[in-house]
């Protein structure tokens, strides 16, 4: 499995003869300083973690270029689809759809979810993690935007994910002493890669305090250099 991490919390995926987009916030995402067309270079999957804009990013002109399956709740799939995104695969929590070639099943992240517009706020649905199951590679879990929960034992429990994606940037999710917790009580990861952080300055600016949280635990630390793809 390849991941490219494009800042944020925007990942591209390589498995299985895929090529998945999630959480495509590019143009606009400061971390990465370039537009989407080089990180959506032959993707096949678009997939969202919940509505608000640095989640949703580019995902319509995306979309609309490459005609990729869009893979997101209802709500997200209705308004982006009335926007012309056409592949439609839609889920909601518990929910696992077939992708082709993997499946994606909807778990719980405790966050909310809404998409900014010049005359307020549209309701998106529920937020949601993502995980990944490819028939010869790793599980992966995108948390989407998250603070702890004891649920996460569930997920490892019913999923026992290999890779995480973990947002550790406070302030909109759970800051890196808290992620590291719900890292070690929670899953047995392979690895791990922090996300949501140093983007804004509203965020913590970098994953030293994960990292510091993580010594010691066995679980592999994967800090990306952003646009570098790296197998896992």
């Amino acid at each position: 499995m390849k991941l490219t991490w494009f800042g944020h919390s925007a990942f591209r995926v390589e498995a299985a003869g895929a090529v998945i987009l999630i959480d495509p916030f590019l143009s606009g995402n400061p971390s990465w300083g370039k537009g989407w067309e080089e990180a959506a270079e032959g993707v096949t999957h678009v997939l969202l973690t919940h509505g608000h804009n640095d989640h949703i990013g580019d995902a319509l002109p995306i979309l609309k270029k490459t005609c990729a399956m869009l893979v997101a709740n209802p709500e997200i799939c209705d308004f982006l689809g009335k926007q012309g995104a056409e592949k439609l695969n839609m889920g909601n929590h518990g929910g696992t759809v077939d992708c082709g070639g993997f499946t994606t099943t909807f778990v719980n992240a405790a966050h909310s979810s809404s998409f900014t517009m010049q005359d307020g706020n549209i309701y998106l649905g529920n937020p949601h993690g993502l995980v990944l199951h490819f028939p010869d590679d790793k599980t992966l879990y995108h948390m989407g935007d998250t603070d702890i929960f004891s649920d996460m034992a569930l997920i490892n429990e019913l999923h026992a994910p290999d890779i995480g994606l973990v947002p550790v940037g406070d302030r909109f999710t759970m800051g890196g002493a808290v992620a590291a917790l719900a890292c070690q009580r929670f899953f047995r990861f392979e690895a791990v890669v922090p996300c949501h952080f140093g983007t804004f300055g509203l965020l913590d600016a970098t994953a030293s305090s994960f990292v510091d949280g993580m010594e010691g635990s066995g679980t592999k630390m994967i800090l990306p250099a952003i646009g570098e793809a790296f197998e896992v």
